[in-house]
């Protein structure tokens, strides 16, 4: 095996996040050959003796995506420093710390639906990066009720910090006198990018719910509950991976 980004190689053993595996390494809990790493270094685990909290880093975990309905208040994080509930403390033990699960991607602790968490670093990167096109799908409660024009200036992407922004599909589903119920389906997704855009345009977000990410729909799940993908959605997101 030829020598990987430290970040790589732990996200493929089912250990952390690439992100958290910088945490980590900022703090000083991963080894190289006894020596402290830091992000950006390379190793072999062939060759290499890599330590993570003082254990061997364990054999690469057999890859698993699972689809979560994410309440609020819950955090799309594998840890918090602060202590408030994440992704991982619904779903059982064994399978929260058992197989390198994190999110892809992240959904802000005030929004709710469709959140997807697995160890495999190529789903990940498939299913976030905006180089490969797939949409996420939301029901979005706003204050008001913004004109055509408005929503048409949503739909051409609203420029944020100095960047332009994809165009979006939005579509009015309901009304009422003081809020009302759009659709949106993006190929973007910076950071809380609805709800600054909603603020930008004047209607601030009331309610955010995600119903889909990719070929993977929300459906009835409950909130808080979780299912492993089906051999359906697998594929799906295989030919999403191994398309150009």
């Amino acid at each position: 095996m030829s020598r990987q980004r430290l970040q790589k190689l732990l996200a493929a053993a089912g250990v952390c996040s690439r992100r958290r595996a910088e945490e980590l390494m900022l703090q000083g809990r991963i080894l190289v050959n006894g020596v402290r790493a830091k992000p950006g270094d390379q190793a072999d685990p062939a060759l290499d003796r890599i330590e993570v909290n003082g254990k061997p880093l364990p054999a690469k975990a057999s890859s698993c995506t699972l689809l979560l309905h994410k309440p609020r208040g819950v955090h799309s994080t594998c840890h918090d420093p602060m202590g408030r509930p994440t992704v991982l403390d619904l779903l059982p033990p064994d399978i929260a710390r058992g197989k390198g699960l994190h999110p892809v991607g992240r959904l802000d602790a005030f929004s709710h639906g469709a959140l997807l968490l697995s160890n495999d670093g190529n789903v990940t990167l498939s299913l976030t990066h905006p180089r490969f096109n797939h949409p996420k799908r939301y029901l979005v409660w706003v204050e008001g009720n913004p004109s055509p024009q408005v929503l048409e200036r949503w739909r051409k992407g609203v420029p944020m910090d100095d960047i332009a922004s994809r165009s979006v599909f939005v579509a009015m589903k309901q009304q009422e006198k003081r809020r009302c119920l759009l659709e949106l389906e993006m190929k973007e997704g910076r950071h809380r990018q609805i709800r600054r855009t909603a603020e930008i345009l004047g209607h601030p977000v009331l309610d955010l719910q995600r119903l889909s990410v990719g070929p993977v729909q929300l459906g009835d799940l409950p909130a808080g509950a979780w299912r492993w993908l089906s051999e359906a959605e697998n594929t799906a997101i295989t030919k999403l991976i191994e398309s150009p």
